[in-house]
């Protein structure tokens, strides 16, 4: 196997790895709204930036795996000090083509493993397909809330997703039909004594729920996808910038919450903000009490 096989070999092994962590949706540009009644109606909104990261550097690692590399036969040396280069001798030559051919079948079959691996994470859908971003957006269209979801390429999904009901539950956002995993911008978790906790981990810091966390992770894999195209190296992947504002109102009684200005009053109850940027200190969070 050569240098940049396995460089694409290790790839496709760290790209299934952060499909399988399902810290790979991430918000960029966005702005959303959670809103609590006491009587347990709610609402919640998100207009903006999805960013499925990688996705098409996946499409593009998914052609790559299948494009075969012919043999190409390894200097032989001399086994004299200066290990002098020589021609090859016939059996040498055999020697070189037979573990060419079984590194080649045995290359196969695990990219083949990977990329079966690859499309069960993504629900059926192949990665490798030029068209994986739309069969995407179609099924999210399908799904309650999601009133648009357009592809603009490069992994990014400008949507417009809109959903009421009675917080008889808990609710999460998002969810993606047949995706095992999806890393939540917005959780809302009911409790028996009728509060309700909101977090928002997309949308803080490295180390709080943040996909941001991975980017480390993300840049390398880039990297290594670069390392494989010889002579040319950068950063890989288009790494959202997340930028937005997250509002909660509310008629209950807000119990605790950790943004800058507190709760200020609004028409409709109370009111709390949080500007969202690369510099947010903290994940947003909240505990309202519903009802009384």
């Amino acid at each position: 196997m050569t240098n940049t096989a396995r460089r694409l070999a290790a790839t496709l092994v760290a790209a299934a790895t952060l499909l399988l962590s399902g810290c790979f949706v991430s918000p960029g540009s966005f702005t959303s709204a959670i809103d609590l009644r006491k009587d347990g109606r709610f609402s919640y909104t998100y207009n903006g930036e999805i960013y499925l990261l990688g996705l098409s550097k996946l499409a593009e690692l998914g052609g790559k795996a299948k494009e075969a590399e012919p043999f190409k036969a390894e200097p032989c040396y001399n086994d004299d000090a200066d290990r002098t280069a020589r021609e090859c001798s016939k059996p040498e030559l055999a020697k070189q083509k037979a573990d060419w051919e079984e590194n080649r079948q045995a290359d196969a079959t695990r990219k083949k493993r990977d990329a079966d691996m690859m499309k069960s994470m993504l629900g059926g859908i192949d990665p490798s397909s030029p068209k994986a971003a739309e069969e995407l957006a179609d099924r999210l269209r399908r799904q309650a809330g999601w009133k648009s979801v357009v592809y603009k390429g490069d992994g990014l999904f400008v949507v417009d997703f809109a959903i009421s009901g009675h917080l008889d539950y808990d609710f999460q956002f998002p969810t993606m039909e047949r995706f095992p995993m999806a890393n939540a911008f917005v959780v809302l978790n009911k409790r028996a004594d009728g509060a309700v906790r909101m977090d928002a981990p997309a949308f803080g810091q490295p180390g709080q729920g943040n996909p941001m966390a991975n980017m480390g992770q993300l840049a390398a894999i880039g990297a290594a996808m670069d390392a494989g195209k010889e002579g040319k190296s950068n950063a890989g992947l288009n790494l959202p910038e997340l930028n937005g504002t997250l509002v909660l109102t509310t008629d209950g009684a807000i119990l605790a919450n950790n943004t800058d200005e507190g709760p200020m009053a609004g028409t409709t109850g109370q009111r709390l903000e949080w500007k969202v940027t690369p510099r947010t200190t903290a994940a947003p969070t909240a505990l309202v009490r519903l009802g009384g």
